[in-house]
């Protein structure tokens, strides 16, 4: 079904603030929500609700703790979020990442004792609606499954990165590894099968059912060394594929993240203290030539790769267009909720009398 964005802001909000997170907090939280899925990105939606509550219900994330500066200088911040959202204290973050770069032409912080911050294009894009370059990592729970590994150690370790472009900027917003688990969630709760290789089990085999790839991934997350099996990094199965580049992409942001954060790396966040780290990056690109020009220089380019030729009845797309053009539609005609997640959102409406979003009528 589909449902007006401002109706699920509205009930996000309702659900957090009942939870336990400030008003503000609550707004922020619902927003991220609803921008993942007006952008068609619903492994990072609203269906995200039901893991949120659980994490509140057992104790990893603490909604009334407040972010705290361990450390900051006029180009670099250390926050402790506190166990609380990571979208909370990335958006503290990235507010004064963007100040400081536009003083000092550049500036980065990193994130300890964080959990889930959403998409990590929603905070580079705070950066990219200045004229700035942002660039947003986190680590996460173990999925991943190194080159020739059988059992998980890193996380899907999303990275993104931001330019200043027309139409709109450029986003590249992805996981290191083939896909996020988010994704394989959505195909398990709507019976869907793996379209791609994607999963694979303890014997290193590809996991083309949603349910067993959803089960493995919980096993590895929560229990790991019990079963085996994972996400594959980005190069698919083989190592003739480069597989090892995907694998050396989410070292780099373990490094960028657990490491520098001297936090958990991803394999022990479910095997001790549950705490993600993340890091983000501003650059203003206007220390290096006008920024117009820049921008054009960039939508030129763009542009040029849009009008190669290409295979019929496809068309080429740069980071960004595909989640831009939705944003657009999905703002006109509804946000999409599956069956499943509709069934949860009841259920917590239910507990928290508050009151579900209709669904609206299909264009």
């Amino acid at each position: 079904m589909r449902i007006k964005a401002n109706d699920e802001q509205q009930f996000l909000e309702q659900v957090f603030v009942k939870r336990g997170f400030s008003t503000v907090n609550s707004q922020l939280l619902a927003e991220t929500l609803v921008d993942a899925d007006l952008r068609g990105i619903s492994s990072h939606g609203i269906q995200r609700l039901a893991w949120y509550l659980r994490m509140v219900d057992d104790g990893t994330i603490q909604p009334q703790n407040s972010v705290k500066t361990l450390k900051e200088s006029p180009t670099s911040l250390f926050l402790d979020a506190n166990q609380n959202m990571g979208q909370i204290a990335c958006f503290q973050a990235m507010t004064s990442l963007i100040q400081k770069a536009q003083k000092s032409s550049i500036a980065m912080a990193v994130i300890k004792n964080s959990n889930h911050f959403g998409t990590a294009g929603y905070w580079a894009r705070m950066a990219v609606k200045k004229g700035l370059i942002g660039i947003a990592t986190t680590n996460t729970r173990p999925l991943v499954v190194p080159t020739n590994a059988t059992e998980a150690f890193l996380g899907s370790n999303a990275f993104a990165f931001t330019f200043p472009a027309d139409p709109h900027p450029f986003v590249f917003d992805g996981a290191t590894s083939v896909v996020s688990s988010g994704k394989i969630q959505v195909l398990a709760k709507n019976k869907q099968p793996i379209p791609g290789q994607w999963a694979v089990d303890a014997d290193r085999q590809v996991v083309k059912n949603a349910d067993e790839a959803e089960d493995l991934l919980a096993t590895a997350a929560f229990t790991p060394h019990q079963k085996g099996g994972g996400v594959l990094t980005l190069g698919g199965n083989q190592e003739q594929n480069s597989n090892y580049k995907g694998f050396g992409n989410s070292l780099v942001v373990e490094l960028l993240t657990g490491i520098l954060a001297q936090g958990s790396i991803s394999a022990d966040t479910s095997v001790g203290k549950h705490d993600f780290s993340q890091f983000l990056m501003v650059i203003d690109p206007g220390f290096f030539g006008d920024l117009k020009q820049l921008q054009h220089d960039a939508s030129a380019m763009f542009q040029r790769i849009r009008h190669l030729k290409h295979l019929p009845h496809t068309e080429i797309k740069i980071p960004g267009d595909r989640e831009y053009r939705r944003y657009a539609e999905n703002q006109q005609n509804g946000v999409v909720v599956d069956e499943q997640t509709a069934k949860e959102l009841h259920q917590i409406g239910d507990q928290l009398n508050i009151s579900v979003p209709h669904a609206v009528s299909n264009s």
